[in-house]
């Protein structure tokens, strides 16, 4: 029997959807349905949002200790109920449980967790003479997540927001919706005031839409493609809305020919490149080497991805679970055999399910060697675990060529540090990792170019959600 997540968190209480459709949560290691959700409509939009806004006035002027207090609730009621999380997140996207429980799990804590010095820290107001700057909390937030962190990105959204002294309408992805559900139930639990948070499932073209286009929402906060970004950007554009965008990335991993491990640097770049089997934004997937290194780098890869075990996101041994659909899967698939047709050499993997693996969404390990920058593999985000190889002549060549996209969400680099960081300075990119360096949720991610606009995490992440205001004072 399918569990049912049918109802609608607006303003307190749990709510029927004003229409009657739902749809199937599919589990993608078994291609089975294994919950139910209902469809919203523009009407269950309209109810959240004015939820929301009558909600304002209150939560805006509520004190800094109101808002800890209800955040270290949330904290604790994420804790308590981490392993039904893990669970729902591993069956609903097909995170592995380890990666499910420690990362997934994880992050979404740390995002609430990390903002909790920030507001406490916070200079709300700065006296500057004849003038005094004032923040303020930004309005009625709709938040629009997507399915491949599904608490990560839904947390690092709702925690600045609530922070913030904001109220807010969330559409978590309609893909990996159960995540999202049991974190309303959470807050439902943490004291914070009816009408604060709201919780409307549904599709982009029916309820992204219409939040983002809704007159009582002030600010529009979206993670996911750049196609729909654009449509996100094109609804709020007659609100004069703040549209603040975390999109799609085509990230370039540089392996400086005096990284002290290059072995371990290329090795590092294909687990990173395959984490969460491929399905991340920031994810490395352009490995760029000396051209001299190519075929070094190229078998050392090989021998990396033979190791990445795929299989049940249950078992323990599992490295890489399925991709999250069926869409997913076949255009993972065309862009393998595209990379093939043009040429580039297939170090592991290739078209097709891993051996054994005849049911659910599993894509094979892939690595490509002697990649050239204009292949469609190089341009277009694949989100699988698929990996480019690329060669450069030298550093003004590598910068060069991991530049050259229309993306500009992250980087990595490896080398002597002080030559590492002079070439992460270079790169035309929100965020750079230097020698394996990992994330860390008081740094400010974002992207360049088409991979969006404005800052999530830390301190600037907390400000996407506060206006500035100006007061003059007479001598």
């Amino acid at each position: 029997m399918l569990k049912a997540y049918n109802r609608f968190y607006i303003d307190g209480s749990w709510r029927e959807p004003a229409g009657r459709e739902q749809l199937e949560v599919i589990n993608p290691a078994t291609e089975k349905a294994f919950a139910t959700i209902s469809l919203g409509t523009a009407e269950d939009v309209d109810q959240a949002a004015r939820a929301a806004r009558a909600a304002f006035d209150s939560w805006s002027c509520s004190s800094v200790e109101q808002r800890v207090e209800v955040l270290w609730n949330i904290v604790a009621g994420i804790k308590a109920r981490a392993s039904e999380i893990a669970t729902a997140i591993s069956d609903e996207m097909g995170a592995p449980m380890r990666l499910s429980t420690t990362a997934q799990v994880g992050s979404g804590i740390g995002h609430f967790q990390s903002i909790i010095p920030i507001l406490e820290n916070f200079q709300f107001e700065q006296d500057c003479g004849n003038y005094s700057i004032v923040k303020e909390p930004a309005g009625v937030c709709g938040l629009i997540t997507p399915w491949n962190w599904p608490l990560n990105q839904i947390a690092c959204k709702v925690a600045p927001a609530l922070a913030a002294g904001c109220t807010m309408v969330l559409k978590p992805s309609e893909i990996a919706p159960v995540s999202a559900y049991l974190l309303a139930e959470v807050i439902a639990e943490s004291g914070l005031p009816a009408g604060v948070f709201n919780l409307v499932n549904g599709d982009g073209p029916t309820v992204g839409a219409a939040i983002s286009s809704h007159p009582e929402i002030d600010v529009v906060s979206f993670t996911g493609s750049t196609r729909a970004g654009r449509e996100v950007a094109r609804n709020a554009a007659d609100g004069i809305k703040r549209v603040t965008q975390e999109l799609g990335g085509k990230s370039a991993n540089i392996i400086l020919d005096d990284a002290a491990d290059f072995a371990r640097a290329v090795s590092g770049g294909v687990i990173g490149c395959f984490g969460n089997s491929g399905q991340s934004c920031n994810a490395p997937t352009r490995m760029l080497v000396p051209e001299e290194r190519m075929a070094e780098a190229a078998e050392i890869a090989r021998v990396a991805a033979a190791k990445a075990t795929v299989g049940d996101p249950k078992e323990e041994t599992t490295r890489l679970g399925p991709v999250v659909s069926e869409t997913q899967f076949n255009k993972i698939q065309g862009l393998i055999e595209q990379g093939i047709s043009e040429g580039a050499e297939l170090v592991a993997g290739g078209p097709g399910r891993p051996e054994g693996l005849d049911t659910g969404y599993y894509v094979k390990p892939t690595v490509f060697a002697n990649v050239s920058n204009d292949m469609t593999i190089a341009r277009e985000e694949i989100f699988g675990p698929v990996l480019c190889i690329i060669g450069y002549k030298d550093d003004e060549d590598a910068v060069a060529i991991a530049n050259d996209t229309e993306y500009g969400l992250s980087g990595y680099v490896s080398g002597d540090p002080s030559h590492a960081g002079d070439i992460a300075r270079r790169l035309r990119t929100g965020n750079v990792h230097i020698n394996g360096a990992g994330p860390d949720f008081a740094a400010p991610f974002g992207g360049y170019k088409k991979s969006g606009n404005g800052r999530e995490w830390g301190a600037e992440g907390f400000e996407e959600f506060l206006e500035t205001k100006a007061i003059m004072s007479a001598a």
